[in-house]
């Protein structure tokens, strides 16, 4: 059976959320890819930043996924490769070669902030993964706002709280 190997490190590290969107996603490990850096400045059609990386700086964090290919072009879809995402190929070190997405350079702005929902999706992933805190706490000081649209805002705390509640049955 043919298998893609993914690396999340936004939106997507949570197992739980992940294996939402694609069935077959499952854990295989976490890595750790020196010289780039997260930031939150690929601009997304709510006007919010969302994740990506980029070569240079502090490290990141990623968890690794293995799916079938077929679930690889569902999340192609779900993450709008060529609406501002390009598919890529990393190398995570001890893990091999790896599909991401990368912000497309026509959809990087710096001066975007992600919604404080979506902020919390990828701290809840961080922390569910095991993440140094150290990692977590450079994300939780990533300026947010609040989601302006009130059906998408509930939507996304609503997400918020099935992943905490993965968490918190994972500490008790």
């Amino acid at each position: 059976m043919d298998v893609v190997h993914y690396a999340a490190y936004g939106s997507n590290l949570h197992p739980r959320r992940l294996r939402a969107r694609t069935a077959s996603a499952r854990l295989v490990g976490t890595g750790y890819l020196p010289g780039w850096s997260l930031r939150f400045h690929k601009r997304s059609a709510d006007t919010s930043g969302k994740c990506s990386i980029l070569k240079g700086s502090s490290g990141v964090y990623v968890a690794v996924y293995q799916m079938s290919p077929a679930d690889k072009h569902i999340l192609d879809g779900i993450e709008g490769v060529g609406c501002g995402y390009v598919d890529a190929s990393i190398v995570v070190p001890g893990m091999g070669e790896c599909a991401t997405y990368i912000a497309a350079d026509s959809h990087v702005d710096n001066a975007l902030e992600p919604f404080d929902w979506y902020r919390e999706i990828v701290l809840l992933g961080c922390k569910e993964l095991g993440f140094p805190a150290a990692y977590a706490r450079r994300i939780e000081q990533v300026t947010a706002a609040t989601d302006p649209d009130p059906n998408r805002r509930q939507n996304g705390w609503n997400t918020v709280d099935k992943l905490r509640e993965s968490l918190a049955v994972r500490v008790n």
